[in-house]
């Protein structure tokens, strides 16, 4: 289509030399003499460049550069002067212009400026075309998502964000954690660490009160914005209310997440169930369970679904310190309490104040620790090392353990009073042979995971693992699943995880296992040459490769070697 151009000029032999020039370039011109016929033309039709004299009569081409962003016209508007100078061509870029010729013009210059404005209208509206698919699609996304620049300032906001989020289109260019709406600081955590990383950042399911509404279930992700050339220019924040679903599947005894942790066997489903019961009140837990079964995701779980989220979650292994150290972490210690205390230090419990504590590994505290821990229980008191001074905390107690309390407690190993108080809602983990069905979920939810850490892209484990994984006993539960998977990931270079990928020791355990096929004694020398031959001298894998026991590989070949020498 014709390029459409309007000429404004109070003398019409202007009018007519431009017209001219343009017309034998190709265009459609058309022309007016003042600023009334050229506001009639401009509502007439749609032009892609007007050429305008910056004075006309009473009035300006500044005047015909307003109108026409007024209207939102997205033409570019070139001045034409007689009288050129700084201040007038300051004033209409200023304004908007996109460019200043001065007269007498030559046809040469008036193509030239002509083709470039062209050009210029050409990507604006390309720049439109996309600024608008863009706004429809923030418009129609029922995720609230928020963009920030490196330096926070929130750059875009889509509607969502509003009825989520409370955050509007009013706070853009705000920084975001300044926002009077951000409430519990879970997304303001998760941006910080996208735009310090530059990585993505996940949180499932979990819960946020905005501005004092009722508590929504949500799931944050935050990803950086990186331009084509590879520079990094912020991070977007994606909130998905999934309040709905949750309670849909809380009804249904169905939930396969509950914040970060996965499962939907029964027994979680009590848990989560249990969580949700203790969110808004002040009861001492205490978690129970084998080493790996997921007790410190249990504690953020508490104290995340609670009222006290906003605040500091503090967490102690209290088996990993020494009980001097461990009483000087706990409660802070002022200059001079000790050899080496050169100067103040804040304790944990003051750390925690208004927030949760969590005590892991608290089996392992000393009887004067236990004696300490009971007075904080008691009283909400703490005294610092070398300092008699109590100070009060407001501080929610969880503990964990993966040793028998109850048996300690007989053996005179752990105070029974101190037991009692911290048992007073026990959460009791089971182990992961205890909830094998959850081990397919358990299974997707790390791929997903270490995708992201390690930057691969396997999607599956084979028939072969998952089998060995559901017949596994996981001493190690969880954190033994996860470490067999990162080992299985970093051996790996297809997308699908095999039995060659696993630990040795796993291999090793089920190669021993395995029962003897009753046909290996058909399988004669040259068959087992042929497969180890194949697999690199691999017995492993020479003996899956032929659906015999490993030691059938030894016991062939040491046979195979007796009859050569005989």
């Amino acid at each position: 289509m014709k390029a459409n151009i309007l000429i404004i000029d109070d003398e019409e032999s202007i009018r007519f030399t431009f017209e001219n020039f343009l017309s034998n370039e190709g265009y459609s011109v058309s022309t007016a003499r003042d600023y009334d016929e050229a506001i009639s033309r401009l509502s007439e039709a749609d032009f892609d460049v007007v050429f305008t004299d910056i004075i006309l009569g009473n009035r300006t081409g500044i005047d015909i550069l307003k109108e026409i962003k007024k209207i939102k016209n997205n033409c570019p508007v070139i001045m034409v002067t007689g009288y050129p100078n700084v201040e007038t061509a300051s004033e209409a870029v200023r304004m908007g212009a996109f460019d200043y010729i001065p007269k007498p013009v030559r046809q040469s210059e008036l193509i030239h400026v002509a083709h470039l404005a062209l050009q210029h209208k050409l990507i604006n509206d390309e720049n439109e075309k996309y600024r608008l698919n863009l706004e429809a699609i923030f418009r129609s996304v029922k995720d609230a998502i928020v963009t920030v620049d490196k330096d926070m300032l929130v750059v875009e906001v889509n509607g969502s964000a509003q009825n989520i989020c409370g955050i509007n289109r009013d706070q853009i260019g705000q920084a975001f954690n300044a926002l009077p709406t951000v409430c519990t600081g879970k997304c303001l955590e998760a941006l910080k660490k996208t735009i310090t990383s530059r990585k993505g950042v996940e949180l499932q399911r979990t819960e946020c009160h905005c501005n004092g509404q009722v508590r929504q279930v949500v799931t944050i992700n935050t990803s950086p914005l990186i331009a084509g050339s590879g520079e990094f220019s912020g991070a977007v924040l994606v909130v998905r209310d999934e309040t709905l679903l949750n309670n849909l599947e809380r009804d249904l005894k169905e939930r396969q997440h509950f914040h970060n942790i996965v499962g939907q066997n029964s027994n979680m489903q009590k848990i989560y169930a249990i969580i949700e019961d203790l969110a808004d009140v002040e009861t001492t837990v205490l978690i129970t369970g084998e080493s790996g079964t997921g007790k410190e995701l249990i504690a953020e779980a508490i104290h995340y679904t609670g009222k006290r989220s906003s605040n500091p979650l503090v967490k102690v292994n209290c088996s990993a310190l020494s009980e001097t150290l461990l009483e000087s972490e706990l409660f802070g210690h002022v200059k001079g309490a000790f050899t080496g205390a050169d100067m103040e230090k804040t304790g944990r419990f003051q750390r925690a104040d208004k927030g949760t504590i969590f005590l892991d590994e608290i089996g392992d505290v000393s009887p004067r620790m236990q004696l300490r821990l009971l007075r904080v229980l008691q009283e909400k008191i703490i005294e610092r090392v070398g300092d008699s001074t109590p100070i009060k905390v407001d501080v929610r107690v969880i503990a964990a353990t993966n040793q028998d309390l109850a048996k300690k407690v007989k053996m005179g190993q752990f105070r029974k009073d101190l037991y009692y108080r911290l048992k007073v809602m026990e959460l009791s983990l089971p182990s992961l042979r205890e909830r094998k069905d959850d081990i397919p979920f358990l299974v997707s939810h790390c791929l997903k995971k270490l995708n992201k850490k390690l930057n691969k892209n396997i999607d599956a484990v084979s028939g072969d693992v998952q089998k060995i994984f559901m017949d596994h006993s996981w001493p190690g539960n969880i954190r033994e699943l996860e470490n067999t998977l990162e080992h299985a990931f970093i051996v790996c270079h297809h997308s699908t995880i095999t039995l060659d990928h696993l630990p040795q020791n796993l291999r090793d355990f089920y190669d021993k296992k395995a029962p003897v096929p009753s046909d290996e004694g058909t399988i004669g020398q040259k068959a087992i040459l042929e497969a180890l031959e194949r697999t690199g001298w691999n017995k492993s894998k020479a003996a899956r490769l032929l659906g015999i026991n490993v030691r059938t590989i030894y016991r062939k070949l040491e046979k195979f070697n007796t009859e050569k020498s005989e």
